[in-house]
């Protein structure tokens, strides 16, 4: 029996490409562009491995936008074709104009068929709202619990990371020259969480050996964990590593994920970071 309610999300998910199978989501790509160049950020028009290649040599920073709502539009009828209502997921609204181009599209196709969430969120924090969701769709579940399930989802998870580099962040404007060269000379490592579309800074280490065990320290005081993902940009070793450091409190479930290009842009390459859900109390 086909769901009665359908989904689709934007790349910025970091849901795994076998899920988004399983439970047919398509997703849209906003786009990387470095100078003339624009690819579509699936991670396979331009693989991860070559971007932070490319953002390592590169003086400025790549550019980051949108699709159209044309793109939007096309997954959104595809999806009613086979059910009763579609809800697309977007990144949090302060990060990006994706919902937007996600609700204009919403207005032009049915805007009584189709439901856009701020998630207020990004990579699996967002990504296990979509998973609650869509495991709530696959149950047959109508539109109002199929977004209860992903808001209830949104009150026990938590995004912590910890960045390696603050320059990244200085390129594209989000810290000060001064800050970041501090930040090199010191070797702070800023500990940040990210929740309802506002990326707070918890802490900062002197080196990424402290900033780890902060980040260690953050998901242990989530514990007991429904869920656990653990982030990285480019730097498979150190999140294969801080999996086994968190071995205690993980999931059998916990996935590695190399994060979206889209926020790599701004983080750089080697930072860590855990999308947590707390367990049912």
């Amino acid at each position: 029996m086909a769901p009665r309610v359908k989904l689709v999300v934007d790349s910025t998910t970091d849901l795994p490409a076998d899920w988004l199978a399983r439970w047919d989501i398509p997703v849209l790509t906003p786009f990387v562009n470095f100078g003339e160049e624009s690819f579509p950020d699936d991670g396979v028009s331009l693989t991860r491995a070559e971007f932070y290649r490319r953002l390592a040599s590169g003086k400025g920073l790549p550019s980051t936008s949108a699709p159209a709502p044309g793109l939007a539009q096309e997954l959104y009828r595809r999806q009613l074709k086979s059910a009763e209502h579609v809800v697309a997921f977007s990144v949090a609204s302060q990060f990006s104009s994706i919902y937007n181009t996600m609700r204009l599209a919403a207005e032009e196709v049915d805007p009584k068929r189709v439901t856009v969430v701020d998630s207020g969120q990004v990579s699996m924090a967002l990504g296990w709202m979509v998973s609650a969701a869509a495991e709530a769709a696959e149950r047959g579940a109508g539109l109002e619990e199929v977004i209860a399930a992903a808001l209830r989802t949104r009150d026990r998870v938590r995004l912590y990371a910890v960045i390696d580099t603050l320059e990244y962040l200085r390129r594209g404007g989000r810290v000060s020259t001064l800050v970041a060269s501090l930040g090199t000379l010191l070797q702070i490592k800023p500990i940040i969480e990210v929740n309802d579309g506002i990326v707070t800074t918890l802490q900062r280490a002197r080196t990424m050996s402290r900033g780890l065990q902060s980040l260690i320290d953050l998901a242990h005081a989530q514990a007991p964990l429904e869920r656990l993902a653990v982030l990285h940009t480019n730097y498979p070793d150190g999140a294969a590593a801080l999996r086994e450091r968190l071995s205690d409190i993980a999931p059998e479930n916990t996935i590695l994920v190399d994060i979206t290009t889209a926020i790599g842009t701004h983080v750089g390459p080697n930072a860590l970071g855990v999308a947590t859900v707390r367990k049912v109390s």
